[in-house]
């Protein structure tokens, strides 16, 4: 199998308005959905949460308050989720020059910070873990000693009048700054990793730096909540295994495997052609599954992507559009 083979192309007339429409409310859900997750993830974030009992004498929990982050909030969205939005249109100019291919990996990004995102916070309210930061922000009352028989105290005994500080210090497990640099800088991983074939069985070291470089950044995110005394060790490795593994599951929604020869287009959308192939080549590749034909330009027939993982024999490299 020629893993550098291009897509095959053939004409159509140009999509008209109708088709067009067909074409974006087909996605419309996709779009609901990512909009609706990434909101709950901005409501969830405002909950006051559980909060677990705790030791004054437990010293996980007795490391200093950083008033300033080496990684702000803001400083994580920009990381996270902007600078791979503005990455991948630059790479989809330097290799497939697809409009379809800039749709599909921005909507995959989205929902993947979107979706990580909103269980790291419903797993934050709900498991009120304590920061290590946590009798600093707390501030108890003096001569405040655990209770005598459980060994534990509540967060009534502290004085610390902000409670926005109070609030934040319970949401320990798992970090968000973690799991979202890995959800948005993993993806980009995912895409890169598809555009250069870094799964091609050729082992170019070259192609796996320049993947592997989001992920840098991700990594340097999540080191920086242990030394900004945010979170426990145990909790960026978690948020970097949900944020990645969310990225993977987004990234395969609307992309083929990496170990595909056609890993560097995307998969062709959900509406019919407006006339059918003219060879019996192009009707063999442009029929899904489920008897219905894709034909937008550099993109891949589901069960012709997965196909190509397995070495059997296609009628074409890849599908195209008008």
């Amino acid at each position: 199998m020629d893993h550098n083979a291009k897509p095959t192309t053939r004409r159509k007339p140009p999509m008209d308005r109708k088709r067009r429409m067909r074409l974006l409310m087909s996605y419309a859900p996709d779009w609901i959905i990512t909009i609706v997750v990434t909101g709950l993830f901005f409501i969830l974030g405002n909950i006051r949460g559980f909060r677990r009992n705790f030791s004054l004498n437990d010293e996980g929990i007795q490391y200093p308050y950083a008033v300033h982050e080496r990684v702000p909030n803001y400083l994580l969205v920009v990381i996270s989720l902007i600078a791979p939005l503005a990455i991948m249109p630059i790479i989809n100019v330097i290799t497939v020059r697809s409009l379809w291919d800039w749709h599909n990996s921005w909507l995959g990004l989205i929902l993947s910070w979107g979706l990580t995102g909103t269980l790291t916070n419903i797993v934050k309210v709900t498991a009120g873990r304590p920061r290590p930061d946590l009798i600093d922000r707390c501030q108890p009352m003096a001569g405040s000693q655990n209770a005598a028989v459980y060994g534990l105290v509540t967060s009534a005994i502290c004085t610390q009048t902000d409670e926005a500080i109070m609030k934040d210090g319970f949401k320990s497990f798992f970090s968000g700054h973690s799991s979202l640099s890995f959800a948005g800088l993993g993806f980009l991983f995912f895409y890169i990793s598809g555009k250069v074939h870094l799964y091609d069985n050729r082992g170019r070291a070259g192609k796996a730096w320049i993947a592997f470089l989001p992920l840098v950044g991700a990594i340097l995110v999540a080191i920086s909540r242990t030394m900004d005394y945010r979170h426990h060790f145990g909790d960026v490795v978690a948020g970097a295994l949900v944020g990645m593994l969310t990225a993977w599951f987004c990234y395969r929604q609307y992309y083929p495997p990496l170990d595909s020869a056609l890993s560097h287009h995307p998969y062709s959308p959900r509406i019919r052609p407006d006339e059918e192939p003219t060879n019996g080549s192009a009707a063999g590749l442009g029929q899904s599954g489920s008897g219905e034909a894709l034909n937008l330009d550099g993109t891949v027939p589901r069960q012709n992507a997965d196909r190509s993982q397995t070495g059997q024999p296609e009628h074409g490299e890849a599908y195209s559009m008008a």
